[in-house]
């Protein structure tokens, strides 16, 4: 089995379904605090300077980062959320391109590039570093890159299925509602549940699982903070700051894991690249 094209199918389904619509139009602003405290720790030194968000899904990043600066170019590899992007906000400039292959954008252009909400989780570690590279690329010297990744050492790691179950409460008309919600998503999330399973696959340093989001529509890699810290330094990269999901305080550099549901990464690309 390919597994590259394995998640490539499963998690496009899952960006195209009407789930996927709902979700990225009804979450505004940050995804978290970890989010928010990465944004401003990179604003002062990216502020009118050209802006890549790559990922930008149904645009939620739109706003946040075009305070920072109108020189902004948004892409997505799933054509439907970059139409409804476009439809959100007609003054962006937003792109349907894979950010395995960004070769239509400069080189060595952008201020601050942006992968954000851990999508860099849904293609296969292959893919993951030619993400990662592109990011590099496209990245002036002395730019910044953001992404986030889910941490295998976190409380998200192997979701059980009882996570779609509803949580109980004494008010009957929500306990009412929440039931009949689960009820709806039963027959899709146990389907996924099973289906998904075959993908599973421990590394080390790196795993790839199904997540409950989506109706368990998702397979995705989870990483952990120090083998995330070892890739950055592989690819030529200076590790910044790195903030948990869960507050806005950055994680110390000596940390040796995080319990975080996921890690937001701030690293630069050096001045002089060889």
């Amino acid at each position: 089995m390919n597994l590259g094209k394995a998640l490539d199918h499963v998690n496009q389904s899952a960006w195209n379904s009407r789930d996927a619509k709902r979700e990225f139009t009804t979450h505004p602003g940050w995804s978290d605090p970890g989010e928010r405290a990465a944004i401003e720790w990179v604003a002062s030194r990216t502020r009118g300077a050209p802006i890549l968000d790559v990922g930008v899904g149904a645009g939620r990043t739109v706003p946040m980062l075009t305070a920072l600066s109108n020189d902004y170019t948004a892409v997505d590899y799933t054509q439907k959320l970059v139409d409804l992007c476009k439809e959100r906000h007609p003054e962006i400039d937003a792109r349907w391109m894979d950010a395995r292959d960004m070769s239509a954008l400069p080189s060595s252009h952008y201020a601050f590039v942006q992968f954000s909400w851990n999508g860099i989780d849904c293609v296969d570690y292959d893919d993951r570093m030619r993400i990662l590279q592109e990011m590099k690329r496209v990245t002036r010297p002395g730019g910044l890159i953001l992404f986030s990744s889910h941490n295998r050492e976190g409380p998200g790691y192997r979701e059980p299925f009882s996570r779609i179950f509803p949580v109980f409460t004494f008010n009957p008309l929500k306990l009412g509602a929440r039931t009949l919600r689960t009820l709806r998503r039963m027959p899709a999330a146990s389907y996924n549940y099973l289906r998904h399973a075959r993908l599973t696959r421990d590394f080390d340093g790196y795993s790839i699982a199904t997540a409950a989001a989506h109706n368990f529509g998702i397979v995705i890699v989870y990483t952990t903070l120090a083998h995330e810290r070892r890739q950055i330094a592989d690819l030529g990269l200076e590790l910044e700051a790195v903030f948990g999901s869960t507050d806005a305080e950055r994680i110390p550099d000596d940390a040796p894991s995080s319990d975080a549901w996921w890690l937001h990464f701030v690293a630069r690309k050096p001045e002089q690249v060889a």
